[in-house]
């Protein structure tokens, strides 16, 4: 979308849809999305938005829209308490009544602009034009309206101040690391020739060592890697092969999913973004009440920067070199993957383990069958030097999601087949977790 129509676009959704309900209402789940859609706006086009970065956005941002409202519903409960070191979150003064739409907005213009406080003054401003045409939309009594702001503003409050001690605050400041020193080994890690960023020093490698959302998921346990062995038709060496065999036979088709699923944070949202955004699509086509959608959106948000914080603290504990590395000197010289290597080591997939967490999580909270198209990326000018176009892609599941942007990375050369089923089991799992959190009271 271009950027410049994105508020203009915004505001004409909640305009129509308001004008088709009782004056002063919004509908729940065009009011979540409308705050879902900056989320992703913000992603777009804030400076050194890495997908680390990204994903611990959509955690709190995710976990805001929750808490804002839960106290709004008697059949849901506070993550408070549950939580990795959130111990208590502000609560709604007894007797008092909140409008809790406008608590929600308040809340998510006032999370956006801490966790996104590098954004232009700019986009700041566009926060404040959306709080300020929904209160206006909403048309309540000042006290109530104050009230409920108040609230909002204070969960989110709290929220940031908890964001501040996770180990990943102002992770943008320092996205790259260059006094690293690791020491080299046969199958480590190379910075790449081929490169998708401009730097070939490493993306934050101490994001690992994060706070995670879930005391369960910094327990998990660490996966098995494949051991080095460069000899022809072992596992390791077998691992590569594929790739490079792929490579040679791309159908146009596997062409379109790779480029689509790239998600470079120098034009678009980021993987993590593009997780939120296929919320955005579920929200749209349940239509859930206010609860149930901030719900949708706390876990995918939670589960996925539990899987980056998991994926990074493997990648630099192993170390592992990507097929740009391995192929031209066991394989064949001259080759080049279809797409550039990032800036970081390989296994497990950061693609795969992020979309399997997002599709468990949405699966979980969107049960039965949900078809939908992906557009998300719809008007881009095409890649002529690999000679694609960006389509829009149709699916039936949110797994078939996750099992594409897995592949897609196998497709573009950068990932083996170990680094895409190790990432898809294990973002399931923190995913679970996540789920299996006391999200009502009868549970």
């Amino acid at each position: 979308m271009n950027s410049k129509n994105f508020i203009v676009l915004t505001l004409l959704v909640s305009f129509f849809y308001g004008c088709n309900q009782e004056k002063g209402k919004v509908e729940d789940w065009v009011l979540v999305n409308e705050w879902a859609d900056m989320t992703l706006y913000l992603s777009k086009n804030t400076p050194a938005n890495s997908p680390t970065y990204a994903s611990r956005a959509i955690g709190y941002i995710g976990l805001t829209m929750y808490e804002s409202v839960v106290h709004g519903s008697p059949d849901y409960q506070s993550l408070a308490g549950q939580l990795n070191g959130l111990e208590s979150l502000p609560l709604p003064e007894e007797n008092k009544g909140y409008d809790w739409q406008i608590v929600f907005s308040a809340a998510q213009a006032e999370i956006l602009k801490g966790i996104y406080r590098q954004t232009s003054d700019e986009n700041k401003l566009k926060i404040d034009s959306l709080e300020r045409s929904i209160e206006s939309e909403l048309n309540l009594l000042a006290v109530l309206n104050e009230r409920s702001k108040t609230y909002g503003k204070s969960v989110a409050k709290a929220i940031y101040d908890w964001s501040t001690t996770d180990g990943g605050h102002r992770g943008y400041l320092h996205n790259f690391d260059k006094e690293i020193k690791h020491e080299e080994f046969p199958g480590s890690w190379k910075p790449p020739l081929f490169a998708q960023s401009f730097s070939h020093h490493p993306l934050h490698p101490y994001w690992g060592e994060n706070r995670t959302f879930l005391i369960e998921n910094a327990a998990l346990e660490t996966p098995e890697i494949i051991a080095f062995d460069s000899r022809k038709g072992s596992d390791y060496y077998n691992e590569f092969l594929a790739v490079f065999e792929k490579e040679q036979s791309l159908t146009q088709e596997e062409k379109e999913a790779a480029l689509w699923w790239g998600d470079d944070p120098d034009d678009t949202f980021t993987p993590p973004g593009h997780s939120f955004y296929l919320t955005t699509l579920a929200v749209e086509e349940r239509r859930p009440n206010l609860i149930e959608a901030s719900a949708s959106y706390a876990k995918v948000g939670i589960s996925v920067a539990d899987a980056f914080i998991n994926c990074w603290k493997w990648k630099y504990y192993f170390f592992s070199e990507r097929p740009n590395t391995f192929i031209p000197k066991y394989i064949d010289p001259e080759w080049e993957s279809f797409w550039p290597d990032p800036p970081f080591p390989s296994f497990p997939s950061g693609h795969a383990i992020q979309a399997a967490a997002a599709a468990t999580s949405l699966e979980y909270s969107f049960t039965g069958v949900i078809s939908f198209i992906d557009s998300s990326h719809v008007g881009r000018k095409r890649d002529e030097l690999r000679e694609t176009d960006f389509r829009p892609r149709p699916f039936n599941s949110f797994w078939d999601v996750a099992l594409e942007t897995a592949d897609s990375r196998f497709y573009g050369g950068i990932h083996t087949p170990q680094d895409n089923k190790v990432g898809l089991t294990e973002g399931k799992r923190i995913a679970e977790n996540v789920n299996n959190l006391n999200w009502k009271r009868s549970e």
